[in-house]
């Protein structure tokens, strides 16, 4: 990570947000003997050609030293790269395409179809969940779609093992109009108020939980809107509070890169990368991607605890106290420590973000009845209704 006078700091906060700085972070060269096994770099991002990494990858040494080279690309340096024919039979691309399109036509048709996160709603067609709707619908097609050796090379070198994958397409139409910049998972769902309530350590560390990705399922000139990205913008450490702000938004439009994929290809960042979908100025090109956010096995507690039944039971605690004047931060430990504080995994199909990038968490729903002096049995015929959107019982 840069040094951007903030390492004495606990907390990172928009004042830190500096363009100089950011430039400093960014205007730069991407390395080659960081990555020596690439075929190119083009625009600083590492292109490699999949077939020759399959080979280098036969043995264990070959593996880890490839996997070490993938992570110090992803960390050290650009933080992005490309890798060529990463499927090589497009007949399993194809394959996929067709379940996935199948699904958003009978999604459409039911009325149940959804936009996307940073653009606006109904402009591009999304398969929420595509992992599991493939696995499900077309578990022949699934295993040799994920049978893949490079989604597995590159996930493990980022992740380790015992990552867990999950995936959800992306159907850019003719026209549509690029996303905004933004940084992903987990502080790109955050607001910069919510985002500066947590730790510096924690803004670091986040980015090494997640590894994002996309397989290209048609050819994608640049004319169709390819991802952009801006190389190397993960190692700004406020960056999780910064792409928000107009300064830096207007750099990135200034500065960003965009590379051409072929189907089949695919395409591996750092979520803290500055990036965006970019505009599909095609009329013609119905660009269809794959994306992958790959979850570390580390993103979970030691112990499965049941936070509705514990809820309904201190909810009516919660409203006693309330009404014999506990002030509000008395009240917000308490919630704190019983509901769920985060919105994710959820099914996006039912659970959609309304007013927000994310679905409202289960502490949001509480506080929110304790507010409005809602009744025990009316939050628990909300929380139900949220346990049922984020189980699988939903669909």
């Amino acid at each position: 990570m840069t040094v951007v006078n903030t390492r004495s700091q606990v907390w990172l906060s928009e004042a830190d947000c500096r363009l100089d700085d950011f430039r400093a972070c960014v205007e730069r060269t991407t390395d080659p003997g960081l990555c020596p096994t690439a075929d190119g770099i083009e625009h600083e991002v590492p292109l490699y050609d999949s077939r020759r990494l399959t080979s280098l990858a036969a043995t264990a040494e070959g593996r880890r030293e490839l996997q070490a080279e993938i992570n110090r690309v992803l960390s050290q340096g650009p933080g992005v790269a490309v890798f060529k024919c990463a499927f090589t039979d497009l007949s399993i691309v194809d394959r996929a395409t067709g379940v996935f399109l199948e699904m958003i036509e009978e999604e459409r048709a039911s009325g149940t179809a959804r936009g996307d996160h940073y653009a606006k709603p109904g402009t591009n067609d999304r398969v929420w969940n595509a992992l599991e709707k493939l696995a499900r619908t077309a578990p022949e097609v699934f295993a040799d779609y994920y049978a893949n050796d490079i989604v597995a090379l590159v996930s493990a070198a980022w992740l380790g093992p015992g990552y867990q994958v999950t995936s959800q397409v992306n159907v850019v139409n003719p026209g549509a109009a690029a996303q905004r910049v933004h940084r992903d998972y987990h502080f790109g769902f955050l607001s910069n108020a919510r985002a500066s309530a947590f730790p510096r350590l924690t803004h670091l560390m986040a980015p090494a939980l997640t590894l994002q990705g996309a397989v290209a399922h048609c050819d994608m000139p640049v004319e169709s809107g390819p991802t952009l990205y801006l190389p190397h913008s993960h190692k700004y450490e406020p960056g999780h509070l910064a792409w928000r702000l107009p300064e830096f938004a207007a750099y990135f439009e200034e500065h960003r890169v965009q590379l051409p994929l072929d189907k089949g290809d695919a395409v591996f960042f750092n979520p803290a990368l500055f990036h965006a979908a970019g505009h599909n100025s095609t009329a013609t090109v119905r660009r269809v991607g794959n994306l992958l956010q790959v979850s570390s096995p580390f993103g979970r507690a030691m112990e499965s605890v049941e936070r509705e039944p514990m809820v309904n039971a201190v909810f009516p605690v919660l409203r006693q106290r309330k009404a014999e004047g506990a002030d509000g931060q008395w009240l917000r430990n308490v919630v704190d420590c019983c509901a769920e504080g985060y919105p994710f995994p959820t099914d996006l199909d039912v659970d959609a973000p309304v007013g927000g990038l994310a679905p409202p968490t289960q502490a949001e729903t509480v506080w929110r009845a304790l507010e409005e002096g809602r009744s025990p049995q009316e939050l628990a015929a909300q929380l139900r209704a949220g346990a049922l959107n984020r189980g699988a019982g939903a669909r």
